[in-house]
């Protein structure tokens, strides 16, 4: 082989069907968030709580910063991290992705992509906008099904890599030859 061909090799390339997957996942997470936003903004827009289950209730709040109203007024900021973290996950993906991986992916992508929306378009001006948030569980932050994506996508990312991690070194010493006898 040459050398030419080496490096094209070695080279990552541009693989649209790497991204089919991931890109359904996200556009799905990205529908069901706005529907349920939009739900929470007809529903619970005069100010009343509906009661679910527990602790659990629908509380219509608006979110000018970051995960669990952490960071206010760090909307503009957030919307250009979110869009950096969407574009880097597009590039990073390719064929050789595991299944857990392109899941994850799939659901950190949808999940920027729904809160970034909100960063968009709700708002009086260009990136100043509020995230519609809406599960309140009353003794943890109040969310919605954005944040659970990314939080799920995150965690399913973080035990690929761990588990990724721990099969290297396994097919590596299996690559190893053995010592011949004498």
């Amino acid at each position: 082989m040459s050398d030419i061909e080496d490096q094209k090799e070695s080279r990552p390339r541009f693989d649209l069907a790497a991204w089919r997957i991931p890109l359904l996942i996200a556009l799905g997470i990205v529908v069901f968030d706005q529907l349920t936003k939009q739900w929470a903004l007809s529903a619970l827009g005069d100010g009343r709580d509906i009661h679910v289950i527990w602790t659990l209730q629908w509380n219509l709040t608006f979110n000018s910063g970051m995960a669990f109203s952490r960071g206010e007024g760090l909307g503009p900021l957030i919307a250009v991290a979110a869009t950096l973290v969407i574009v880097w996950l597009l590039l990073s993906l390719n064929r050789d992705a595991t299944k857990m991986s392109i899941a994850g992916m799939g659901l950190v992508i949808g999940g920027a992509a729904g809160n970034l929306i909100d960063r968009l378009f709700r708002g009086d001006a260009w990136l100043r906008g509020a995230v519609v948030d809406f599960i309140d569980f009353q003794w943890f932050p109040i969310f919605n099904v954005a944040d659970i994506a990314i939080n799920v996508g995150a965690g399913l990312l973080i035990l690929n890599a761990f588990l990724q991690s721990r099969r290297a070194p396994a097919e590596s010493e299996s690559d190893e030859p053995e010592a011949e006898s004498a």
